[in-house]
Formats: structure tokens, C-alpha cells, sequence
């Protein structure tokens, strides 16, 4: 099978690769992450680029990409720890509202390509634990009434795709659908808060808040997993870019510190714990790309194949963040130095769209016809 990217595609890495470089450094993060973790400058570079338009459909003004794509960017984003949120506003919101109808894919598609309107997936609940089908918030004649939880740059977003439920319990596998919300709407209230990550989030009120349909119960949960897999097989990506770059980091750290007047890096049992970063790296690249090439699948197989993902990717994020970590010592959880950052980023994708634990779970409740085989 061949892995090699087409000219168009390493093109593209690059043109993200020099704007993280030049337009994203180290500086310019830590100062936007002390003034709240989103510059809506850095959004307005992002949709310069072309990637707010990334996956929006020529028709409504955008590349219409694949996920192949889509992969190689979220790649270089994770080299510079960047931390808005491309692949909710680029990437999920534009899958979920191709599903909605005409007037609203035309009065949204349009903006989000042209990086005007940020819209974001509201989807976490205090009780979900990561639960797709638990929803509490309730809607009534399109009306929405609920709290969501840890909402990307929630109070900075233009709207919000929110699961609300219509008919059956909260836990209901059924009577789930999803509302396209403005974030001025009556009865929005949100409340900012930094991540551990410096990213920022939100919480987002809704009092009896009109919303408009995007999908009924027939169909709000399928679009709310296919909507969670498709963020999956980002941040996949991303954790791939940021254990690349931390690894670098963490090799570059060996070869100038010197202990008994030779460089770290020499001694043989710091090398070997090097090779296994690599090891564990390679093994999250190679399942981001089943992750990818996975989002094209039918619902069942493709949401196996995506926790089968996350559980390696989760693996691997812990290990390399320690291990990274622990290679550089005591300045390895500095904050003014870059890789402690690169840690921490790890250590919050690790917890999001499901943790490992949840993930193993999901694998072998889907894989039980075969005993834990592969098929």
C-alpha cells in the first residue's frame, strides 16, 4: 500500500509548516496563551491559508479536501502547539452541517470557509463521561434548555452545533437531535476558562434558547458520532506533530547537556529510552493513518477502528510525555521552557473524546464477535 503523499499534499504541509514557524512561534503562544489562549488573529492567518476552508464543499466556497488532508495539517498545527481550534470550526462543523438543510448550509458554509464565522461542537455534559448518547440538555419546540461543558473557545465562537434531546431519558439510545445555536442568541450565557493546556474553553448556558434544526432524532446521534470520529482522527494527527516535535526537542536537550564532561546523549541506557519514544511514536503515526483512512468506512466499522485509534494514541501521549519529560530532568517542567508545553498539550488530548480506559472499553464491546481478533 503506498503511504507517500501526492506533490499537492506535501505542498500544502509546507505552506502550514512555515506559517506555524514564522507566524507561530514560541513567544507569540505564550503571550496568547496569558491573554486567554485565542487570538482571532492567528484564526484570520489560518483561514488566509485557505484551511478554514479546508473541508467545505467547492459548492459553498470552499477546497472540499479529503481527510488525507486534513491529517497533514493537523500534523504541523500540533508541531507549533496551536491551540485554535481548526479542527472544530474547519472540520467538524463543515461534515455536520453538509447534513442540514440548503438554507442553512448556505447562510454558514460560506462564512466558516471564509474564516468569518467560528462554529464549534457543543457536546460535553457533567454527567456524560464521555457518553455520546447521554444528553440531558432538552429542546422544546426548538427551544433549548441545558448546560454544556468544555466548549472550544466557547465564548469566542459565532455559534454552536448542540446535541439536545427531544424524546426518551437521558441516556436514551434515541431522540437526539442537533441545533445549529448563535452564541448572541436570547439566552446564551457563557463562562471562559483555561485548559491545563493554555487552550481556551467554556462553559455555555442555554435558558429556553431558540436554535435551528440541523438533524432530527432519526439521524442527530449518528451525526453526533460521525462529528466525534472525525475529531478523533484530528487530534490523532495533532498528538502525531506535537510527540515529533518533542521528541526533536528532547534529542537536541541530549546533545548539548553534559554530565562527567560528556554529552547525555551518549550514555547508552538515555539512548535506549530515546528508541522507545520512537517506537511509540511510529506506532501513533501508523494508527492516525488507519484513523484517517478509517472516517470513509460504514458507522459500525468506522467507530471501531477509531477507538482502536485512540487507545494506542492515548498509549502512546502518556508514554512520550513522560518519558520526554523525564529525559530532560528539572527543566523539563519549567514553564519558560517549550517542552514542558508539549507535555502538557499531551497530557489534556490524552482526556479528550474519550480517554484510553473509555476507548479499551468501546474496542471490546465492539469486538466481542471476534474475540479480540482483528477482522
Amino acid at each position: 500500500m503506498d503511504f507517500d503523499f501526492s506533490e499537492d499534499q506535501e505542498a500544502l504541509r509546507d505552506a502550514v509548516r512555515r506559517f506555524v514557524d514564522k507566524d507561530y512561534t514560541f513567544d507569540r503562544r505564550t503571550k496568547i496563551e496569558r491573554a486567554g489562549g485565542f487570538d482571532r488573529g492567528v484564526w484570520d492567518g489560518l483561514a488566509g491559508l485557505g484551511l478554514t476552508a479546508l473541508a467545505v464543499p467547492e459548492a459553498h466556497g470552499g477546497l472540499g479536501f479529503g481527510a488525507v488532508e486534513a491529517m497533514v495539517v493537523m500534523e504541523e498545527l500540533g508541531r507549533g502547539l496551536v491551540m485554535e481550534p481548526l479542527a472544530q470550526g474547519a472540520l467538524i462543523a463543515p461534515a455536520v452541517l453538509g447534513h442540514a438543510s440548503e438554507e442553512l448550509q448556505a447562510a454558514w458554509l460560506p462564512r466558516i470557509a471564509g474564516g468569518e464565522a467560528l462554529v464549534v461542537l457543543a457536546h460535553q455534559e457533567a454527567r456524560s463521561r464521555y457518553r455520546l448518547n447521554q444528553v440531558a440538555t432538552r429542546a422544546v419546540d426548538g427551544k433549548l434548555t441545558g448546560v454544556k461543558s468544555l466548549v472550544p473557545a466557547g465564548d469566542r465562537a459565532d455559534a454552536f452545533i448542540v446535541p439536545a434531546r427531544v424524546a426518551g431519558t437521558d441516556d436514551a439510545p434515541h431522540g437526539v437531535a442537533l441545533y445549529l445555536v448563535e452564541r448572541e442568541a436570547a439566552g446564551v450565557h457563557t463562562r471562559p476558562y483555561a485548559l491545563y493546556d493554555g487552550s481556551r474553553a467554556a462553559e455555555a448556558h442555554f435558558d429556553n434558547t431558540p436554535g435551528q434544526l440541523i438533524a432530527g432524532p432519526d439521524q442527530g446521534l449518528m451525526l453526533l458520532e460521525l462529528a466525534a470520529d472525525i475529531g478523533i482522527a484530528a487530534q490523532a494527527a495533532e498528538a502525531v506533530g506535537v510527540m515529533e516535535k518533542y521528541l526533536a526537542l528532547t534529542v537536541e536537550y541530549m546533545n548539548t547537556r553534559k554530565q562527567f564532561g560528556v554529552a547525555i546523549s551518549s550514555f547508552q541506557a538515555l539512548r535506549h529510552r530515546a528508541a522507545d519514544v520512537k517506537m511509540q511514536l511510529e506506532l501513533a503515526r501508523s494508527m492516525s493513518y488507519y484513523a484517517t483512512l478509517r472516517l470513509g468506512d460504514m458507522p459500525a466499522v468506522r467507530r471501531r477502528a477509531l477507538s482502536q485509534a485512540k487507545v494506542q494514541l492515548g498509549q502512546a501521549m502518556r508514554f512520550v510525555g513522560q518519558q520526554c519529560t523525564q529525559l530532560h530532568g528539572g527543566i523539563g517542567v519549567t514553564d519558560e521552557y517549550a517542552g514542558s508545553h508539549y507535555f502538557k498539550r499531551l497530557t489534556v488530548m490524552e482526556m479528550q473524546w474519550g480517554d484510553t480506559l473509555h476507548h479499551l472499553g468501546e474496542v471490546s464491546q465492539r469486538m466481542q464477535d471476534t474475540a479480540g481478533v482483528f477482522a
